[in-house]
């Protein structure tokens, strides 16, 4: 099924995400070189009047300030290295002291510096109020997960049968049953247009072992998954699958291509697959994604992210550098953009939508760009969002969510296609939050280490509320 051209707008509505390193950006009139700089030329006024209020002025003062902390000990490889470690003990501990849901000095401490700013709630009532906030704030919307981990020792797992065979205990059927429960909860959180980040590998040992062999989804894994499409349907939410490891990544593809062969049959996606940009694989998992959904008619969702595992892969599966995978990242979202078939393929291109989760600028403004002047010359493309992790890039975040609100404001189109900006977050207790907040730490170290110009704009928008 081809896509229908999407309707126009004004030229002045070209995207302006213009962070505040190596481009222009509006309080700065630098004319430094950068990957904007084309785009700027092409639309009059990328360079933004210094009267208009600055996109992170949106941000509540004690939000800027916990940030400014957070990220300054981040970008620093002084203090990230104690702090990453202090969090591993505390993540690991088997000791009732340094169990944050049973100590309750520890407990605070960690709310009021990490889980606050990085996690939505330990119950849906403080959830509700972290949703409602971040709508305040502007953004169009969120991602929620359910941080809990299941963790089942290997006899506990399995059992014998009658004829001596090894099969699932009734404990591991139960877990499914329970990660089902726990996903609806997270559900009934969001509201329509969010999105509910599910983890697949929840589901526990009857999942994880199907999957690391590359076998059928068990049909007690198929049922939960249903059930929970169908409720996320019903509610006018959409739901993406998070990634894995590469042992299990395989698996997972060929079970997200099935259940979108079974969800995604009408209007946008309402399932959408992970894809990791850092994986030298990564475009041809796009094209197989693409094929499929076209020969099969049904659409196809996809959420770009650079990487999270690097830590654990096989170093041989990954970009040799970091350049190369930028342009692994961009190339996918270009193609996806543009909708471009794999090369000698006749097929249509599917009904699909692109969700960019990325703290990278310059990736959000190339993509944004493609897009934007797509619609200025009247051909076809996607459906465009993009977001970051709650308490990280809020400078990149509080800009997309300005670009948002200029183009509605000047929009004469009821539907106009902008992308909108998202927050992701997880809730659960803050033990479980820790084991995801030191997961997530490890797997983006690189990355946190090159955050020294968040740390700047945090300094520069706390001076301009100071001093005007």
């Amino acid at each position: 099924m081809k896509s229908r051209s999407l309707p126009t707008f004004n030229i002045w509505l070209m995207p302006r995400i213009l962070p505040r390193r190596g481009i222009t950006f509006w309080r700065h009139r630098s004319t430094k070189s950068g990957f904007y700089d084309a785009a700027s030329k092409s639309a009059s006024s990328a360079v933004l009047s210094p009267s208009e209020v600055p996109s992170m002025a949106r941000l509540p003062t004690k939000l800027i300030l916990r940030s400014l902390v957070l990220t300054s000990l981040m970008s620093s490889k002084l203090l990230l290295r104690p702090s990453l470690a202090a969090l591993d003990s505390i993540t690991n501990s088997k000791s009732a002291i340094f169990n944050p849901d049973r100590n309750r000095i520890l407990n605070k401490i960690l709310r009021w510096t990490v889980y606050d700013h990085f996690c939505a709630g330990t119950n849906r009532q403080e959830v509700s109020k972290t949703v409602a906030d971040i709508k305040k704030i502007g953004y169009q919307g969120v991602i929620l997960g359910y941080s809990k981990e299941i963790i089942v020792s290997p006899t506990d797992a399995v059992v014998h049968d009658g004829y001596g065979s090894k099969v699932h205990s009734d404990r591991c059927y139960e877990l499914v049953d329970e990660w089902k429960k726990g996903t609806l909860e997270t559900l009934r959180m969001v509201g329509a247009g969010d999105y509910l980040a599910v983890k697949l590998t929840g589901a526990g040992p009857i999942c994880i072992d199907a999957m690391a062999e590359r076998k059928p989804m068990p049909q007690v894994v198929a049922q939960a998954m249903d059930e929970i499409c169908a409720a996320t349907q019903e509610q006018g939410s959409r739901l993406w699958l998070d990634a894995e490891q590469q042992v299990l990544q395989h698996g997972l593809d060929d079970w997200a291509i099935e259940i979108m062969r079974k969800h995604n049959r009408s209007g946008q996606p309402l399932v959408y697959n992970t894809i990791q940009g850092y994986l030298k694989g990564s475009k041809a998992n796009l094209d197989r994604h693409l094929t499929l959904a076209s020969e099969g008619g049904f659409g196809v969702g996809i959420k770009l992210v650079r990487g999270a595992y690097i830590e654990h892969e096989i170093r041989s599966h990954i970009h040799d550098t970091k350049d190369e995978t930028d342009q692994s990242y961009d190339l996918i979202a270009d193609t996806m953009i543009c909708q471009r078939m794999p090369e000698s393929s006749r097929l249509d291109f599917p009904n699909a939508a692109l969700f960019l989760a990325t703290h990278n600028a310059a990736s959000a403004a190339k993509a944004i760009v493609v897009h934007q002047k797509r619609l200025l010359a009247s051909k076809p493309t996607i459906l465009l969002e993009c977001g970051q992790v709650q308490g990280m890039a809020d400078e990149l975040s509080c800009e997309l969510v300005q670009n948002y609100e200029r183009a509605m404001e000047q929009s004469t189109e009821a539907n106009m296609p902008v992308p909108k900006a998202f927050k992701c977050m997880v809730w659960g207790s803050v033990a479980e939050c820790m084991q995801y907040l030191h997961r997530r730490s490890i797997e983006n170290k690189g990355a946190v280490e090159r955050t020294q110009h968040m740390v700047t704009a945090l300094k520069q928008e706390l001076w301009r509320r100071a001093f005007g």
